[in-house]
């Protein structure tokens, strides 16, 4: 890999030395057109191949992924990878037009999903599920699926339980939400770089793209801000507390974008889909528009399920082709205005929602899928992520012509 990496980059530093060098001998208007016309050449061919040759060359992690044409994807957990519904998954992906695995590298409690090596800093928060990580990048590279590595960043109950000086405590005591979930603070870029140095491990491993995801304070953290006691680092001057938890996750987002960018990875972020329907969600410190300016791909969640009456919609489970339609309207203009948008790539519902009780809720199958990916393609969304918690996705979906 090293010596075709070497020979590769060598070509394209000949190539270029050639048209520097046809410039400087051009001495009449044809020589300067010949020169204009390799640059011209030059460009189609980096065009085409750069990013191939980034993806091969640039960080050896011994596998090449290509970025697929459009990414359709499915959650993939850290048990599921050790499980038989793994093969069920590879099977899916190779018959239909699915291409790409979101796959848990640190999951909803702050675990590691495989063990590193026992020096590693995150030796003790791993969990033994993926069990071969070299192997089942070999299997992703060789049925050519675009790999994903999912971290969730802020919503870490191990850290906190391990640094409650990292967390926002309540009576001396770490807070947890109602489900017994506890976070860890934003603002502290102590918790920035322990996360960023687990993407940046995912990037060795071979993952094409680093999504993270719980980028943000929890829920309702309006009403507990002056309860809570925390830290709230670098981010001192000013009273507006809304402006500083909206400064602190972007901030977060465009540090990690920026320590990535030599594994040439994609970095995206999953972000509630009201955060585009609003200048920005107070409590949790999401502006849409300014996290998307700082990401490759934005990955709203908008299962109709997790929406209360909206867009003049009183019950949006029930309207699945509706729902999608409505907020992709409100994402193309909010998207439409960035001087740069990232790719849109939604996450969408392949689950039926029986919590929410009869009358409320359908069961979700064929149909509401492709209602979902309809309206996607329709306001020219073109990539999309299936959600489903225990990784049991609808069979007999048609991704491309819904």
């Amino acid at each position: 890999m090293g010596k075709i990496r070497t020979i590769t980059i060598a070509i394209f530093t000949v190539f270029l030395l050639g048209v520097s060098q046809s410039y400087a001998n051009a001495e009449d208007g044809e020589e300067v057109l010949q020169a204009s016309v390799h640059l011209e050449k030059m460009d189609r061919v980096i065009e085409k191949t750069w990013p191939e040759t980034i993806a091969r060359f640039v960080f050896d992690s011994g596998y090449t992924f290509h970025y697929p044409d459009a990414v359709r994807g499915i959650y993939v957990t850290g048990h599921t990878v050790n499980h038989s519904r793994f093969g069920e998954l590879l099977e899916l992906l190779e018959t239909t037009a699915l291409n790409s695995m979101v796959i848990d590298i640190k999951d909803d409690h702050g675990h590691l999903t495989f063990r590193p090596d026992e020096d590693s800093p995150f030796y003790d928060i791993s969990q033994n599920w993926i069990r071969d990580p070299e192997e089942m990048m070999r299997t992703l590279e060789e049925k050519e699926i675009y790999p994903i590595a999912r971290i969730v960043v802020f919503k870490d109950s191990v850290l906190a339980k391990e640094r409650p000086d990292l967390s926002f405590k309540e009576n001396g005591q770490v807070w947890v939400n109602r489900r017994g979930e506890a976070f860890v603070n934003p603002f502290l870029e102590e918790v920035w770089e322990y996360n960023i140095a687990i993407a940046e491990k995912a990037a060795q491993m071979g993952f094409r793209e680093i999504q993270f995801d719980y980028v943000r304070f929890p829920e309702g953290f309006e009403r507990r801000d002056e309860i809570l006691d925390y830290q709230v680092g670098n981010y001192t001057d000013g009273d507006d507390n809304v402006k500083k938890r909206v400064d602190a996750v972007t901030d977060f987002v465009a540090h990690a974008r920026e320590k990535l960018e030599p594994y040439n990875v994609d970095v995206s972020v999953d972000i509630f889909g009201y955060a585009a329907t609003i200048s920005e969600a107070p409590g949790i410190g999401q502006n849409f528009s300014r996290i998307s300016e700082n990401v490759d791909v934005i990955s709203s969640m908008i299962y109709p399920s997790h929406w209360t009456p909206y867009f003049g919609i009183d019950k949006p489970d029930l309207y699945p082709y509706e729902l999608v339609t409505e907020y992709a309207k409100v994402e193309n203009e909010v998207l439409g205005a960035l001087e740069t948008p990232p790719t849109s790539r939604p996450w969408i519902q392949d689950f039926t929602a029986s919590y929410l009780g009869t009358g409320n809720y359908i069961p979700y199958g064929v149909n509401e899928v492709e209602a979902q990916i309809r309206a996607l393609y329709e306001n020219d969304i073109h990539e999309f992520l299936l959600w489903n918690a225990g990784n049991r996705y609808t069979r007999g979906v048609d991704y491309l012509n819904p």
